[in-house]
Formats: C-alpha cells, sequence, structure tokens
C-alpha cells in the first residue's frame, strides 16, 4: 500500500474540503450525523442531495456519458473522508446513487440509463430496496413474491419488509419470481417498480428507537412497463448480486472515520462518568480501538485492490461480519456508561441521545444488509472454498 497522497488527490481534498466549509452550513449543519431519518428532516435531506448535485458530488465515479465526473477510486475514498470528517448528514439518496445507479450503469438497458440515471443525480428522484421478505429475509433465492406478464406491463403481488425509506421513495427495485419453469435462482427477475399507485400500500414500521425508517411494501395487482427489466429476464440473481457488491464494497469506505469520531466520543463519556480507570472500561475500550484500527488497515488494503481495478468479492463479507458485531459491542459499553439514563429514551436534543441509538440501532447490524449467518456461508464457500453446508 503506498500512503503517499499525489499532488492531483491533494488538490481534489482541497477542493471537497473548501466546498463542505462553505455549503454545509445552516439547516444542513442542523442534521447531525445520526443515521435517524424521518418526515420532520427528510426535505431538508432533499434539499442537500440538491445542493451536492448541482456542484457535481454525486455519480462521482460514474462514467462521463452518464453524468458523472469519472473520479477515480483514490477520488472517490478522498470524498468520502472528507465528508465523514466534515460531519456530513446520512445520504438520502444512497439506493438511488450507491446502488441503482452502478447497478444500470453495468446492466441496465440504453433507455433505463437514459431514463434514471439524471434525475438520480439532481437528487430529484429517490429509490428503496424490494429484496427481504417475511420468509426470505437473507436467503433471497427463497423470495415468492412474483410478477407475470400482462401485455406490456407486469403484474406484481407479494410483500416486502425491512424497505428502509419507502415512505420517502418514489421508486422500488424488485427482486421477484417471473420465470415458473425454473427454479431458486434461475426463476428471478430485477424489475424496477413505481411507488405512487394503487397496488402499492407502503407501512412504515417503529423500530426499538422510535424511528420508522424502514417498512412493509405490499403489493396487490401494482403494475410496471415491460421493460424496466433490468439485466434480462431470469437473470436477477446475477443483477442483484451485482447491487449487493457495490453496497459492500466502496459504498461503506469512510464508515470506519465515523466509527472513529464515535468512539473518541466514548472516550469522554467514560471520563465525564468519572469511568476511564475503571480497569473493565479500559478493557473494554483498549478493545474498541483495537479492532477499529483493524477495520482501518482491512479498509486500507481493500482500497489498494481498488485502485488497482480489483472488483468488491466475498472479502466484503469479513468486513461486514466483523462491524456489525463490533459496533455492537460498543453500543454496549455506551449503554453501560450511561448507566441508568439508559433506561428512558433520551430526547434527540440530548446529549447522549446518540449514545442510546447506537446501542438500540447496532441490534439489526447482524441482520440488515445480509445476516450474519448468511456472511459467514459466504465466507466459507466464496473465500475459503469451503463444502456448502
Amino acid at each position: 500500500m503506498d500512503f503517499e497522497e499525489s499532488s492531483e488527490s491533494a488538490a481534489f481534498r482541497t477542493e471537497v474540503r473548501t466546498w463542505l466549509d462553505a455549503h454545509l452550513q445552516g439547516e444542513y449543519r442542523s442534521l447531525g450525523t445520526s443515521a435517524e431519518m424521518g418526515a420532520h428532516d427528510w426535505p431538508v435531506r432533499v434539499r442537500w442531495e440538491q445542493e451536492l448535485g448541482r456542484a457535481g458530488w454525486l455519480g462521482l465515479t460514474w462514467p462521463r456519458e452518464f453524468g458523472g465526473r469519472a473520479a477515480t477510486v483514490s477520488e472517490e475514498l478522498v470524498f468520502a473522508q472528507e465528508y465523514a470528517l466534515a460531519d456530513g448528514p446520512q445520504r438520502a439518496g444512497f439506493f438511488g446513487e450507491g446502488l441503482l445507479g452502478p447497478t444500470l450503469i453495468t446492466f441496465g438497458s440504453a433507455e433505463q440509463q437514459q431514463r434514471f440515471l439524471p434525475p438520480i443525480l439532481r437528487g430529484d428522484e429517490y429509490w428503496c430496496q424490494g429484496f427481504s421478505e417475511p420468509g426470505a429475509g437473507s436467503d433471497l433465492a427463497g423470495v415468492r413474491t412474483t410478477a407475470v406478464l400482462d401485455g406490456d406491463s407486469w403484474r406484481i403481488d407479494g410483500q416486502k419488509v425491512w424497505t428502509s425509506q419507502a415512505q420517502f421513495a418514489q421508486w422500488i427495485f424488485v427482486l421477484c419470481r417471473t420465470e415458473r419453469e425454473e427454479v431458486a435462482h434461475k426463476a428471478l427477475s430485477y424489475i424496477l417498480v413505481p411507488i405512487d399507485q394503487p397496488g402499492v400500500e407502503v407501512r412504515p414500521l417503529r423500530d426499538l428507537s422510535g424511528n420508522d425508517h424502514f417498512c412493509e411494501v405490499f403489493f396487490d395487482g401494482a403494475v410496471t412497463a415491460a421493460d424496466l427489466v433490468v439485466g434480462g429476464r431470469g437473470n436477477g440473481w446475477k443483477t442483484a448480486m451485482g447491487t449487493l457488491g457495490f453496497e459492500r464494497g466502496t459504498a461503506f469506505m469512510a464508515q470506519q472515520l465515523r466509527f472513529a469520531k464515535e468512539f473518541a466520543k466514548v472516550r469522554q463519556l467514560a471520563r465525564r462518568k468519572g469511568l476511564d480507570r475503571d480497569p473493565e472500561v479500559r478493557q473494554r475500550l483498549s478493545r474498541a480501538y483495537t479492532e477499529l484500527e483493524i477495520m482501518r488497515w482491512s479498509g486500507l488494503r481493500n482500497v489498494t485492490r481498488f485502485i488497482q481495478g480489483g472488483q468488491p468479492g466475498p472479502e466484503g463479507s469479513v468486513g461486514k461480519l466483523f462491524w456489525s458485531k463490533w459496533h455492537q459491542r460498543l453500543g454496549e459499553l455506551e449503554a453501560d456508561l450511561l448507566g441508568a439514563d439508559s433506561l428512558l429514551l433520551l430526547p434527540e436534543d440530548d446529549d447522549d441521545h446518540d449514545f442510546q441509538h447506537t446501542f438500540l440501532f447496532s441490534r439489526a447490524h447482524t441482520i440488515y444488509a445480509g445476516s450474519s449467518e448468511i456472511q459467514r456461508n459466504i465466507i466459507g464457500e466464496r473465500a475459503l472454498g469451503l463444502p456448502r453446508g
């Protein structure tokens, strides 16, 4: 790994930092860094997304013919680092820019690319991901939502769950069964469906922390155009795995920086509570710091591979498995440091609210974006070459 920053990267870093200093102000700054999103702040998040779009910060690595800046992986990392260091708010357009956009660039038709990529880059249209179902959370090959071709339209019936931001999105990319004569993976297609129609019902779900950022989505005769299958009929598994590769690859490159800032706040909390000299607390802090460094070095190794032209692989599952348990343990430490204060839900303007939110929300880390059990299967089969089991 070469840690020497080129003059081009240094100039790009200065450009990013200068822009963020000038524009991440006022209502945008007030959003904070929490993953909590709701109807009360969604309009502000949309305005921030549009601000980023006007300045050309969306679709950084997309090819120029698709409206991107054709930035290098190094420049993408620089932007992610500076955004995290500036305490940039959680992105409202993550599913469109980070997941669907690269999927359409790789697998989509020219018509799909022309229709859907520009609104993503402008911050005008928002997407959600329709993969998981009540009976097929991590085992996506078992999804039961069906799509039947009826003339020039698909008719869709079924249910999705844990669909983040569905109540705010205009579109959803849905993994569903289209090939009746096929089984498992070969029966699946990846279809783009408009949400604002009579055949789609979105029901927000409230989690332990009191938020409703994810939802159930019901399809009852929902329709979408026949040509909105991405990657071709029966190729939904390949397309979906491409989407998940983008999610577990470069999409979370700056996550370790946010974790590092959170860890620094936990150390301050320990001092404030007079527990920074407690042997058990010191041991837990030491473990958290050591594992944070493991994440940093592992992340740098992955970034080096991307810079050298590699693609996201099963190694991403190692990272996901590692950080999800790490953040759960950090949340448990935060709750223990808060003591009795952690037993009552604190208001969002309380300084300790974010600690409480980490503890509550991190319980889902080992489930969403692929459960820990599935990550272990991927690591065993695809990274270690073990037999399926």
